[in-house]
């Protein structure tokens, strides 16, 4: 039997209308059972974890540790996905511990109003992102599209103006490629905004994490109602489609982390 002075109390997320056993035998974060704190209306999504793993001190080195953060981030994930397709789920921020189901008990309780709007917010809706690439065809880099200089004068001097020359076009063309890559995912982005609840934009993604072979110039997430999915999706195969150059994605569902401000406690 684990002894209580070694343990503490990990929050995933808090539910309105859920009932945890719905959640089955799948383990949260460090293979732990995922169970409920029931405060009103209110639940929180939490499992018992050691403090060895999950105490202040070890907490503050295991954040430092990119494949701790990995699995424990992958974890907390899908608890807060589950919880998420049966109910409305507010999610929390990864790792946020407490010392025991009483302080959690009490979070609910000072956050009721907090968390009582953040899921009024998000019930009937859904997390949605959608990205757009522009490839390499219709984004050529500047040297490529700058033919070489001939001529420009004859000795040192001549050559030194034509490169500099050559380098002030290279310039000229990249900002002129950017400027317009920019006002494309900016117009791809208007005509999907009017069909959302609310967005959010990111950065866009490191192309070593996406796997992409095309410029990113669109991370954007959007709160969509369930019942305007369809259409959304609809939407984003048909800007793909006319859009010459440009590739544009759309994943989801995902729990609304990005449009959940309730973890401040």
């Amino acid at each position: 039997m684990t002894d209580s002075s070694d343990t503490a109390v990990y929050l995933y997320g808090v539910t309105r209308g859920l009932d945890p056993a719905v959640l089955g035998d799948s383990p949260g974060v460090a293979g732990a059972p995922v169970r409920g704190v029931a405060t009103g209306d209110l639940t929180a999504l939490v499992s018992t974890v050691r403090l060895d793993e999950y105490g202040e001190e070890a907490l503050r080195a295991n954040l430092e540790d990119l494949a701790w953060i990995e699995t424990t981030a992958r974890a907390h994930h899908a608890v807060v996905d589950r919880a998420a397709r049966v109910a409305p789920t507010a999610p929390v921020r990864i790792a946020t511990v407490y010392h025991d189901d009483e302080r959690v008990s009490q979070v609910l309780r000072e956050g009721r109003e907090r968390f009582g709007t953040a899921l009024d917010r998000i019930t009937g809706r859904s997390e949605w992102g959608v990205k757009a690439y522009a490839y390499p065809e219709d984004d050529r880099p500047a040297e490529e599209a700058v033919p070489s200089a001939t001529g420009g004068g004859s000795g040192p001097a001549g050559a030194g103006t034509a490169y500099l020359r050559r380098r002030q076009e290279q310039r000229r063309r990249r900002t002129e490629a950017g400027r317009r890559l920019s006002e494309r995912a900016q117009a791809i982005d208007a005509e999907l905004r009017v069909h959302a609840v609310a967005v959010r934009r990111h950065p866009p993604q490191d192309p070593k994490l996406s796997g992409h072979a095309g410029t990113p110039i669109l991370n954007v997430a959007y709160l969509l109602d369930d019942a305007r999915v369809p259409e959304f999706q609809a939407l984003v195969r048909d800007i793909d489609e006319r859009s010459p150059g440009i590739g544009v994605e759309m994943t989801g569902p995902w729990p609304p982390y990005s449009f959940i401000e309730t973890d401040g406690a």
